[in-house]
């Protein structure tokens, strides 16, 4: 199967990046101009070289995002690589010194439906060779690296879809591929109904994850290394509600293994017995959240840290090295939190971010050899260390009792004042959480006068398993009472002024947005919604195209029985305060057409509404033009029905 006719321009010539210029000492209250919200970070996701020489992070250059190559050592070695405009740069890894692998996605046509095709590019870090990895014998997904070597050679295991047309080409096997010289070979074969595969610390091929989407029922299979055949150890059938566990990290052992579990209600971090899967010793729990994920060492295959968000997300660390090194980084930033997010392979060069709730900080370097935490960078060069709005967690209770949390944002400009105006701006997902963290969002809606709260509605990650079955079946329904309740909650404190609020929100939230002004009108005086699902059932449909699509439909027919019920499209009739509607015309994740229908209907049904559509905008924000163009937009909504 032939795909993708982008990959000639998957990326671009390398080319000197450019310093920001340099910023002119501000007054520390003076307003902050809409167009530095609009920004995008300066570095995202950076990641430090095995010999902790050069960095590799998604940067912003002239508004665009690119991938950044950085030597850390010549200040001469400093490279941009981008992508068209119909390419995403989804992730970037390592592999050694002297290569890095790449995902990139796109969209394509394939017999008249809409599909997103990934594949793997190696690009040598002297930028002069690039190599597409088994591109032209992929089928769609083709970029789920499992392993990279972590013994200097240049080899990563690749999960991917040799084809689509038959069974066994679209089911997923695992290649080793060189990409120095592009050579691979098949090390595990694809399986009927197996779609997800996991390798050890060495690149033995050990687990596989095989989910039926028509029976709905599953298995983990396993072998204890690379001579063995794979037997199934773990069945869940469809009427299971129990998950599965799945090791993460195989110890050097070989029987023992690393990996999540529920058991308690909320998720954390065990050892597990291989092949039987038996519990052991917790490694990390955290008492009412749930543990987010685990940071492993392959040199040394095993878990040496976790990540957990309570009121902020944190890393707490196993080895003592690390333990160390983050109480000594603790103490030297102040009331600023600090994140170790990339290292060599010696562990003796570190890279740090630095921020605040109120500012979006910086990334340093740390080098043990000097003891010296030196930064490379603001996020933002123009707003630098200047620390904007207040950001706290509050807790209320809903109309039924249950405990909802939620963060807020104080406008610093009016300290003391009672009764402000609210924003309400509830996350996307809905299987997601909100927390004490650098907003752009909030932080420009607090800037010209608003109070915003997020609220953290039942349904929402993190909080344990009991409160994720809360939302089951309450699509805008309970889920929207938790919103309006934290309206009744501050307007109680003298907080805000129950008479002055609006509700705006992306994805999810967007949905929440027009739900608000379809169902809630008397509460709100207006609604914005960004990237909104107005029609479920077409959600649904839309949803049924990709992998295991029958089983994302069950889940959403689980979270709302009823699409038609409370589906804003069909109630058009029902809309009682202004809305504003902006979606991307790109946007892979949410349809255009969901907004597009909605704006039909309310336009048919005489109800007042705007709609504003990005011809290059996609979910997330990816473009500083669509960025400036969204907050002007929402700032003219709310100074016409909801001023501050």
């Amino acid at each position: 199967m032939r795909l993708l006719p982008w990959i000639g321009i998957a990326l671009a010539t390398a080319l000197p990046a450019q310093s920001p210029p340099p910023v002119a000492a501000v007054d520390p209250a003076a307003p902050v101009p809409i167009t530095t919200f609009a920004e995008l970070p300066l570095l995202e996701s950076p990641s430090l070289s095995p010999d902790g020489t050069r960095l590799l992070a998604k940067g912003a250059v002239n508004g665009r995002q690119v991938l950044l190559l950085t030597s850390l050592v010549d200040a001469t070695q400093r490279h941009t690589m981008g992508a068209p405009d119909n390419t995403d740069i989804n992730w970037w890894r390592w592999v050694n010194d002297d290569w890095v692998v790449i995902g990139l996605g796109a969209q394509q046509d394939y017999f008249g439906q809409e599909i997103y095709v990934t594949r793997v590019l190696a690009i040598s870090t002297d930028l002069k060779t690039t190599r597409r990895l088994d591109w032209n014998s992929s089928g769609v997904r083709a970029d789920n690296v499992i392993w990279v070597a972590h013994d200097g050679t240049p080899r990563i295991l690749l999960s991917k879809q040799t084809g689509i047309e038959t069974e066994v080409d679209f089911n997923p096997s695992v290649f080793e591929i060189d990409v120095s010289t592009g050579k691979s070979r098949r090390v595990a074969e694809g399986r009927p109904n197996v779609h997800t595969w996991y390798a050890d610390g060495e690149g033995q091929v050990r687990a596989a994850y095989q989910y039926n989407d028509a029976t709905r029922s599953s298995a983990l299979l396993y072998r204890a290394n690379n001579r063995e055949s794979f037997r199934p150890i773990a069945r869940r059938a469809r009427k299971d509600e129990d998950g599965m566990t799945i090791p993460l990290t195989f110890r050097t052992d070989g029987t023992t293994a690393v990996a999540f579990d529920d058991e308690d209600g909320f998720t954390s971090l065990y050892e597990v017995s291989l092949p039987d899967l038996k519990l052991g010793k917790k490694l990390y729990g955290v008492e009412g959240y749930d543990v987010d994920g685990i940071v492993d060492n392959p040199q040394e295959n095993d878990a040496i840290g976790a990540t957990v968000t309570d009121r902020f997300g944190r890393s707490i660390w196993f080895d003592e090295r690390l333990k160390e090194l983050q109480q000594a980084i603790d103490g030297s930033v102040g009331d600023r939190r600090a994140r170790i997010v990339s290292w060599n392979r010696t562990h003796t060069r570190f890279l740090i971010e630095v921020a605040a709730p109120s500012q979006p900080g910086g990334l340093y370097f740390w080098d043990t050899g000097n003891a010296k935490m030196n930064r490379l960078a603001w996020n933002s060069p123009i707003l630098q260390s200047r620390r904007l709005s207040p950001v706290s967690t509050i807790r209320y209770a809903a109309r039924d009792g249950t405990p909802i949390e939620a963060v807020l944002t104080m406008p610093r400009h009016r300290p003391g004042q009672k009764n402000l105006p609210l924003i309400v701006l509830p996350h996307g997902g809905p299987s997601a959480r909100d927390s004490e963290g650098w907003d752009w969002w909030t932080q420009y809606l607090a800037e010209i006068g608003y109070v915003v709260v997020q609220p953290n509605y039942r349904g929402s990650s993190g909080y344990g398993v009991a409160f994720a079955k809360k939302g089951a079946g309450e699509w805008g329904l309970k889920m929207q009472d938790d919103l309006n309740d934290a309206v009744t909650h501050l307007a109680k404190q003298g907080i805000a002024d129950p008479k002055r609020v609006c509700m705006v929100g992306a994805s999810y939230g967007g949905y929440a947005a027009m739900r608000a002004a379809q169902r809630d009108g008397k509460l709100y005086r207006c609604a914005i919604s960004y990237a909104g699902v107005s029609d479920l059932a077409a959600l649904r449909r839309y949803d049924s195209q990709f992998l295991n699509g029958r089983t994302i439909g069950d889940w959403l027919k689980s979270q709302a029985p009823d699409f038609q019920l409370i589906s804003p499209r069909f109630h058009a009739e029902d809309f009682s305060t202004p809305i504003l509607l902006m979606h991307g015309k790109v946007d892979k994740r949410v349809p255009v057409a969901q907004s597009r229908t909605l704006a039909a209907e309310l336009k048919r049904a005489g109800k007042p509404y705007r709609y504003v559509e990005q011809p290059l905008g996609d979910h997330f924000f990816s473009r500083s033009e669509d960025r400036l163009l969204f907050l002007t937009e929402m700032t003219a909504f709310l100074k016409e029905h909801n001023p501050s």
